[in-house]
């Protein structure tokens, strides 16, 4: 079965062991997801497997999404994300919940940042900022210098400055699933997984072991 979960973040907590030791967990409410599309290589040139999550009203959905979906006589889905996967046995149709992932068992969670907004170098890229001594008191958050004189007389592109940050596609590795509940749809892992509360989140199974 394809080990693969579309889901939303609902918070953080904490699970103790058995030795008395607290975890951070987030919590998140993942599928049931089901089955809308299965790619191969000889339609599309690569295999995937697109899993459907959350069920909406099929006017929050465009023409384009609805009739997918009812062309596979699936209920309207808000969400479709695309899983690489080679699995051969999975259907459109089919139904799949937290139950793929087990305890102790490794996740990589892909989701987006929250957004900052327009930041500093010292949020964006935590420069150290300038002296705060000495007339400068206008320096201590500033970037400094950003380039030379007349040569190359200019910025080079991917300098590090002030700018838009966050609200980026953020995959975070090693994830250890410390809790599994199917009545309730909901998976725990150990640590921090990116973007707010109700955020779209994807687990997939971890790359490195």
């Amino acid at each position: 079965m394809l080990k693969g979960l579309i889901g939303k973040k609902i918070g953080m907590t904490q699970v103790f062991d058995e030795h008395g030791v607290a975890y951070p967990v987030t919590i998140i409410e993942a599928g049931p997801c089901f089955v809308t599309q299965v790619r191969n290589p000889e339609n599309e040139g690569y295999a995937s497997i697109q899993l459907g999550f959350s069920e909406i009203h099929p006017k929050r959905l465009t023409g384009g999404e609805l009739g997918h979906l009812k062309a596979k006589e699936l209920p309207p889905l808000r969400f479709l994300r695309e899983f690489t996967s080679k699995e051969t046995e999975v259907k459109v149709g089919d139904k799949v919940t937290v139950d793929t992932f087990t305890i102790g068992e490794r996740v990589d969670v892909i989701g987006t940042s929250k957004g900052k907004g327009f930041a500093g170098v010292v949020k964006r890229h935590h420069f150290r900022g300038g002296p705060k001594t000495h007339g400068a008191s206008d320096r201590e958050r500033a970037p400094g210098s950003s380039g030379a004189t007349t040569t190359p007389g200019r910025v080079y592109r991917g300098t590090r400055r002030s700018g838009h940050m966050g609200t980026e596609r953020v995959t975070v590795q090693g994830l250890k699933v410390v809790l599994v509940d199917a009545e309730r749809n909901l998976i725990g892992l150990h640590g921090a997984v990116p973007g707010p509360k109700g955020g779209v989140i994807m687990i997939k199974p971890a790359r490195k072991q």
